[in-house]
């Protein structure tokens, strides 16, 4: 495996949305408003739709991003459990990239059948409202925890990612395409460690706890994310699983980085956490393909993979190959933790 040679998925190439009419399911977590700075910033929409349920987090987020500042801004109040609304909110929309989800591990133990319905069956009616109305390309964002799931989030999380790929068997002639972007941690978003440790240090904590001595981690940024994600809207044919190459790092030198003079307390892993991410199982490894800063796990359905990846410059990974966490050619040091913590703060 290639180690990355660079974490900048921004580039010239970046599908244009000049003119195009885009919503974002979720559009009010921390993707979303990330997603939504950096499209104003590059580009001019023709309407920009921040799609989610929480009135109070889109009156927060108009404070910045306010309708009278952006014309093309869009608040709609909704939930994608509701198909019909869905369908109203995708009128005459071209891109979409569904944000939407139960995310909390316990949680979704704790409440199964909510997590179900937001996640699963609130990713079919997503599917469904982009093919009634004619979009053009959907992305839906994963998680590693949908790679060999151990929980009930990563099992929903799996279920949608084949949903959205198999979407693509009944576009025919409407032609939406549908892909999935996956990857791990986001550094010092909500229900990252960092901003957990920063707190107890904040606090003065006379320890930090880990789960795990041997534990590790994907890392990527919020903007590292959003730019991947645009980057795939050029590349994307439809039932690509797009992955990253980013960086791991041991918990325990994350915490040694944090506060060096604390001792560490061992915890124990939570109920249906892992030691190590997997990004690509052993099993996709027969259907993904390398480009220079990113994988493609391609569908099991050959009939419409187009073009064929290599048609891209994209290689076959051997097989067996395996994109984990632990057996990651890339680890972050001291010098290149800081730069991607100095940028999640900002």
């Amino acid at each position: 495996m290639s180690p990355s040679t660079t974490t900048d998925f921004s580039s010239d190439q970046d599908f244009d949305l000049n003119g195009k009419s885009v919503l974002i399911t979720g559009g009010t977590g921390s993707f979303g408003k990330r997603f939504v700075k950096t499209v104003l910033e590059r580009y001019q929409p023709r309407r920009l739709i921040i799609f989610s349920r929480d009135e109070l987090k889109q009156f927060e987020m108009a404070l910045t991003f306010s309708p009278e500042r952006y014309a093309c801004l869009r608040y709609f109040i909704g939930d994608v459990r509701d198909s019909d609304r869905l369908d109203m909110a995708l009128r005459e929309v071209d891109v979409v990239v569904h944000a939407a989800a139960l995310k909390q591990v316990p949680a979704a133990e704790y409440n199964p059948f909510e997590c179900i319905q937001t996640n699963v069956i609130g990713a079919e009616n997503v599917v469904r409202a982009a093919l009634r109305n004619g979009a053009e390309r959907v992305i839906a964002l994963s998680t590693d925890k949908a790679a060999n799931p151990v929980n009930l989030y990563g099992a929903s999380k799996l279920a949608s990612d084949k949903i959205f790929v198999a979407a693509n068997n009944l576009s025919g002639t409407i032609g939406t395409s549908f892909s999935v972007v996956r990857y791990g941690n986001v550094m010092g978003s909500r229900g990252s460690v960092v901003p957990f440790f920063q707190k107890l240090i904040d606090e003065g904590a006379e320890s930090l706890p880990i789960t795990d001595e041997n534990m590790t981690r994907f890392w990527i940024t919020l903007q590292q994310g959003v730019d991947f994600v645009l980057s795939c809207f050029t590349l994307m044919r439809g039932g690509e699983i797009f992955v990253p190459k980013i960086p791991s790092m041991r918990i325990t030198d994350l915490a040694k980085f944090m506060a060096p003079a604390l001792p560490h307390r061992e915890v124990g892993i939570r109920p249906g956490e892992k030691i190590h991410e997997v990004l690509i199982t052993e099993e996709d490894s027969r259907n993904t393909f390398e480009l220079a800063d990113r994988y493609m796990i391609m569908p099991e359905f050959k009939s419409y993979l187009r073009p064929n990846p290599e048609e891209l410059g994209a290689s076959p990974v051997q097989p067996g190959f395996k994109f984990a966490s632990n057996n990651n050619d890339d680890w972050l040091d001291e010098t290149r933790l800081a730069t991607m913590m100095q940028e999640a703060a900002e």
